[in-house]
């Protein structure tokens, strides 16, 4: 399963550089391949000041070794190994009107002292966050992300839509990080689901990520926008910045795994602003965001 699926996110990564490549007409991705002293590595493209991407990433990897004391104590275990890979990208558009888009695809094996897997599970998905907010847009990467999951179970959509809407959210601010998509995790064999079908789904999701974003950035991309438009964005991707040093995760697990700073904080916007105690107009386009991100909208229903 760990062969297939790496093999995968290679391919995964390939097609969507390509495409994000000839999207933005200037600037390309610089492939950096690095290696884990404790094992393992990863591929990580950047592309950065394109004529659509300010700075974005799509980047893979497969580490493994002795799982750190940290993380043993996390998943309550002792003299454990472990094996990650998994394909992960965040895209910070120029555009105001364009939203920044994140997603993300692993899966992960734990092994005894004897390398027998005790433990195999995927998880991942994909999120979207305006900055100005057009519905039509919320409605179509909500729609991509629903055709995915119920051609495996048509439960998996609104599970997983409510998992993302709680997960990213900063709670400090009591707002979410954008309008969410899909999050899910700990995806592991059960009656219903074999690691095989685990593994479909995991691929349909991954496959549908171009269909989701791409058709939102041709639309978006040439709009015209002010200065005070591009301080809202800069301002947004302040919150941004927030959820993922404070509350993410994955953040957390490649800090403790020794894992490459550079691939890991490659999410952070290059332009961001913290403005003290600052609000939108009231009934303002920017105060119209705000008001949804409070709270999670059925945009799939929603009229």
């Amino acid at each position: 399963m760990k062969d297939q699926f790496f093999k995968y996110i290679h391919e995964l990564q390939d097609r969507i550089t390509s495409k994000l490549e000839a999207i933005d007409g200037k600037a390309k991705f610089k492939e950096d391949l690095w290696d884990r002293p404790e094992g393992g590595g990863g591929r990580t493209r950047v592309i950065e000041n394109g004529n659509v991407f300010e700075k974005g990433g799509v980047n893979i990897s497969g580490v493994h070794g002795k799982l750190p004391d940290s993380m043993q104590k996390y998943f309550g275990v002792e003299d454990a190994d472990f094996f990650a890979c998994g394909l992960s990208l965040v895209l910070h558009p120029k555009n105001p009107m364009v939203p920044t888009v994140h997603a993300n695809w692993r899966y992960f094996e734990m092994y005894d002292k004897d390398g027998n897997i005790v433990d195999q599970w995927f998880g991942g998905g994909q999120d979207l966050t305006p900055y100005y907010l057009f519905e039509e847009d919320a409605k179509h990467f909500h729609q991509v992300c629903k055709t995915a999951c119920d051609k495996h179970n048509p439960e998996f959509y609104p599970k997983y839509k409510a998992r993302c809407d709680e997960y990213f959210y900063n709670t400090h601010r009591e707002e979410g990080r954008g309008i969410g998509g899909l999050f899910y995790d700990y995806c592991k064999k059960t009656d219903d689901m074999s690691m095989e079908d685990w593994y479909n789904f995991e691929t349909e999701v991954g496959n549908s990520f171009i269909e989701a974003y791409v058709p939102i950035v041709e639309k978006r991309k040439d709009l015209e926008y002010t200065k005070a438009q591009r301080d809202w964005q800069e301002i947004r991707r302040g919150r941004y910045v927030e959820f993922n040093l404070v509350h993410d995760k994955g953040t957390l697990f490649g800090l403790k795994t020794n894992g490459r700073i550079e691939s890991i904080l490659m999410s952070l916007p290059p332009h961001v602003q913290w403005v003290y105690d600052h609000h939108p107009e009231p009934a303002s386009a920017e105060a119209k965001l705000i008001e949804v991100l409070k709270n999670p909208v059925d945009w799939i229903n929603k009229i």
